[in-house]
């Protein structure tokens, strides 16, 4: 009788530790939404193994599975066990409070000690007026790695934003880190079928049910600074949920752009188009940023960490995706081969409209007025005139100049504090000289905004030290041919 008592007491005690302890969370929970005063999706609070049921049983997934047995020749217990496996790879498990306690104190230190973040809008209230019952996706360029932090932390007090994320961060515990903010994971250039209509069929489910997503259209990081090329996949899975929306919804794709005066991975980047060595596995890419931040960490303790500039992020108008799918009448119902090219136009035309509103922060400007000389050594007066006809273009054409109020000498001294600060660039007097073996970085930042600036015409010089010297290194175009000679990297 003791020993029941005894039992039954344990077991009321632990219940209401039990419920103490959710209504604790529940109230912490609910404090962090009405801090934030954020615009939850809903569906991220279901269950993981509700959605993770709806894949399963999912008409085109068990077809793809009887699909995949019938052409390798296994059993159907192996093509589940196969889905299952990526399923469960793919499926994050999104927690409010990992998300806004957690992940957005990690993001506002991080920003504050390494940059200066600031952000606008081109068109606020579009993007504000959006219907609570449209999907939004914000379709981003991937300059760093740290994209990621900077967007969720300028959103937060708006919205909570799914990523796609690459494979790069599926080590322990960034997995878990990421899964708990909602991103879902993907795999570049992973080829089986039975793994794509997986991947689909979740990105259409998500979508149906109002997650507002984040992608990264390049699909990888800019090695050389330029704009990569549009992937379409992901968009094309978006825009083939049209038809089951209500006809007074909408999807709303709205262009990012991001820049830096200061990529944390600069210099791996440009390292792959100057040598062809083997690219360094993920633990030890791991490794490389857990030594970077304690680095940085001791020189926070010590007072000697200096910000890394500016990065900027710019919200481009919101543009309808069904008034696109109307002008394009029947595209969604083209087979494969026929739709890829449509849809692969409709990213190309918001790459470039991530181009056309690209942040112009001081070091990219500067970087690229400096080069503009093709000299190794360049006068001051030269320069600000240079600057200042570069800045009066880019005010002249609408461009995105950050604080456009400033002067060209104003721009110069805060770009020579990173330039200085990176030994980029050193000063002997009145001019400026280029390291010749840090080229390749200043070609890296100037690339980033050199498709918004004029051409200049090269005035000759009769002083050897300021003749342009073809033998300077210079960064090599990215192309298909290199990247099929490299490893794949499984970028974000």
């Amino acid at each position: 009788m003791a020993a029941l008592l005894t039992g039954s007491l344990t077991l009321w005690t632990t219940r209401r530790t039990r419920r103490a302890i959710q209504r604790r969370i529940n109230r912490s929970v609910l404090r962090a939404v009405h801090q934030f005063r954020v615009r939850l999706d809903r569906y991220k609070l279901v269950r993981r193994r509700a959605v993770r049921d709806a894949l399963l049983a999912d008409a085109e997934v068990l077809e793809a599975i009887e699909q995949h047995v019938r052409e390798q020749g296994s059993t159907l217990a192996d093509g589940r066990a196969r889905v299952e496996r990526y399923v469960d790879e793919i499926i994050p498990y999104f927690n409010v409070l990992s998300y806004y306690r957690l992940g957005y104190n990690f993001a506002r230190l991080v920003i504050s000690v390494l940059y200066r973040a600031d952000y606008n809008y081109v068109d606020e209230d579009r993007l504000k007026n959006i219907p609570r019952d449209h999907v939004v996706v914000y379709l981003m360029n991937h300059r760093s790695n740290a994209d990621y932090v900077v967007v969720a932390y300028v959103l937060a007090k708006a919205v909570s934003i799914s990523y796609a994320v690459g494979e790069w961060a599926r080590v322990w515990p960034l997995e878990y880190v990421f899964k708990s903010f909602g991103a879902y994971f993907i795999r570049r250039g992973f080829r089986d079928p039975l793994y794509h209509t997986v991947l689909r069929r979740y990105v259409q489910h998500i979508t149906r049910h109002g997650i507002t997503q984040g992608i990264f259209l390049e699909g990888g990081l800019s090695r050389d600074g330029a704009f990569r090329p549009a992937k379409a996949g992901l968009l094309d899975y978006i825009a083939r949920t049209l038809p089951e929306f209500r006809p007074d919804q909408d999807i709303h794709l709205v262009p990012v752009a991001l820049n830096y005066d200061r990529v944390l991975e600069d210099r791996t980047l440009i390292h792959e188009l100057l040598e062809r060595e083997v690219r360094p596995g993920r633990l030890r890419q791991l490794s490389t940023v857990v030594q970077y931040m304690l680095f940085n960490l001791g020189r926070l303790v010590t007072g000697n960490l200096k910000r890394y500039g500016r990065v900027h992020v710019t919200f481009g108008a919101p543009a309808s995706l069904r008034e696109w799918v109307d002008a394009h009448n029947g595209v969604l119902k083209l087979d494969k081969a026929e739709r890829l090219p449509v849809m692969q136009a409709l990213a190309d035309n918001v790459m470039q409209e991530i181009a056309r509103i690209i942040p112009v922060t001081p070091v990219p400007l500067v970087a690229a007025a400096l080069l503009s000389f093709e000299e190794t050594v360049v006068g001051r007066g030269a320069l600000l005139e240079r600057i200042d006809e570069f800045r009066d273009d880019l005010m002249a054409r609408g461009a995105n100049l950050v604080q456009p109020e400033r002067g060209a000498e104003a721009i110069l001294d805060r770009a020579w504090r990173m330039l200085s600060m990176r030994r980029l660039v050193i000063r002997q007097g009145g001019a400026y000289v280029m390291l010749p073996r840090q080229r390749p970085l200043l070609h890296y930042y100037a690339n980033s905004v050199r498709h918004l600036l004029p051409d200049v015409e090269l005035v000759a010089s009769m002083h050897p030290a300021r003749e342009p010297d073809a033998t300077l290194p210079r960064l090599k175009r990215w192309s298909a041919a290199r990247r099929k000679a490299a490893p794949d990297r499984p970028d974000s």
